[in-house]
């Protein structure tokens, strides 16, 4: 198969031979019958989410692995990671493995399950890290991603335990003591609506906290959704010492802020920017702009969060948190990080696909688009603007707090390992 005339990571239009599933040859003018055009887009290595909820087992009214998957390929995703909160918990080799399974039989992307943490995400005794990471699903990720894991003795013990197998423990920087009840971001919008505050402290103190753990056992450390100036600050001094702490944003924390809650076109008190962590402040918003693009922030991951209509259309307070991201993370992206001028398309390929495989230690994903690797290959239109349009999507959820916004771009096509899941932006 010939793919035409795109511009790998903007560069000048060329062809790519693909080849029993990796990249054979890259130039101009190549010859071969079986071609696909792709009319000058930009050629990214498949993108990589370290941060999916795809809610099976337990929760297919939301979502299942096939259609967050489906999702994740409309999004230019060739790999997800499927976070550990489902029901049962992913905190044993036998869940990890089913997640896996359901993977390989119904996914249009690979799907690596990320290990519980601790027991039934309770944070009162470690999962069986060694048994998912022997599994055949192989767990290199660990995160109790929803909660906490607020006690420091625990957290110690887990960042020791999986510096055995190369593993990470990725965190949801809550301290839940400076968190009960909240419900946004503590600050101005919500002193005048009336809303219980959460303030940035609750995260920057864990963060801090676990930065210094992971150093003194020599671990590594990853902080999931980072939403503050000052958490912004405390891992930049984490990263000034050497030590092994990586941490991610959101695409909704690049470019939305608490002023929504107040005032949206759809008005006041939406559930829809109802999410944990909540929207923050314009100067956080600008903080985690200029952290994503010095690297101080690593990776960009979606923390797709799909809820069905009933658990987000009712009252502020009784509201599911979580936003639907996968189909719209590279249009977010473009708008937040390439129209400002703060990111190239090289740039976006290290934040959005090379990185998170390395963090996650995938083999054969976020490889450059060069002869010999794997042929996943994400083709985007980066010249068009679309309205967001939530019953297009793919997933089974429509919580987007894009709905009716225009956006850049679109992915055009996505190769696994040289199979075509995305064809002129339809799944295949």
């Amino acid at each position: 198969m010939i793919i035409r005339n795109v511009r790998i990571l903007g560069a000048e239009p060329a062809d790519i031979r693909v080849e029993g599933g990796a990249i054979a040859e890259i130039g101009p003018g190549l010859a071969g019958d079986d071609t696909i055009d792709g009319a000058g887009a930009v050629a990214l290595p498949g993108l990589v989410d370290l941060h999916t909820h795809l809610r099976e087992p337990g929760r297919e009214d939301a979502e299942t692995v096939q259609t967050g998957t489906q999702s994740a390929a409309r999004g230019g995703y060739t790999a997800v990671h499927a976070m550990a909160n489902t029901s049962p918990v992913a905190d044993t080799a036998g869940v990890v493995e089913q997640v896996w399974r359901l993977g390989r039989e119904f996914a249009h992307c690979d799907v690596h399950p990320v290990g519980a943490v601790t027991v039934g995400l309770e944070g009162r005794q470690l999962a069986e890290l060694g048994a998912m990471a022997d599994s055949a699903a192989r767990v290199r990720v660990f995160s109790d991603d929803g909660k906490c894991v607020d006690d420091a003795v625990l957290m110690r013990r887990a960042l020791e335990y999986v510096k055995a197998f190369d593993g990470v423990i990725a965190q949801h920087a809550q301290e839940p003591r400076l968190t009960s009840g909240a419900q946004m971001n503590e600050g101005v919008v919500s002193g005048r609506l009336g809303l219980t505050g959460w303030p940035a402290v609750a995260e920057e103190a864990i963060i801090a906290r676990d930065c210094l753990l992971a150093a003194h056992v020599g671990s590594r450390l990853h902080v999931c959704h980072v939403s503050t100036a000052g958490s912004v600050e405390i891992i930049r001094w984490a990263k000034s010492k050497g030590w092994n702490v990586t941490a991610e944003v959101t695409p909704h924390h690049l470019l939305l802020t608490d002023d929504l809650v107040e005032d949206s076109p759809v008005g006041a008190y939406n559930p829809i920017y109802k999410v944990n962590p909540p929207l923050r402040t314009h100067a956080d918003v600008e903080a985690l702009r200029a952290a994503l693009a010095d690297g101080t922030i690593d990776i960009v991951a979606t923390d797709h969060a799909p809820h069905p209509v009933e658990d987000k259309e009712t009252e502020w307070s009784a509201a599911a948190m979580g936003m639907v991201g996968l189909e719209t993370a590279l249009s977010v992206v473009q708008e937040a990080m390439v129209e400002t001028g703060l990111l190239d398309w090289a740039g976006v390929a290290q934040r959005m696909s090379v990185v998170p495989a390395r963090i996650g230690r995938l083999a054969g994903q976020g490889q450059p688009i060069e002869v010999g690797a794997p042929a996943n290959i994400t083709l985007y239109d980066p010249s068009v603007r679309t309205k967001v349009d939530p019953s297009a999507f793919a997933s089974k959820s429509r919580n987007t707090p894009y709905e009716g916004m225009t956006l850049p771009g679109r992915v055009v096509a996505t190769f696994l390992r040289g199979r075509p899941t995305v064809l002129e932006g339809k799944l295949v």
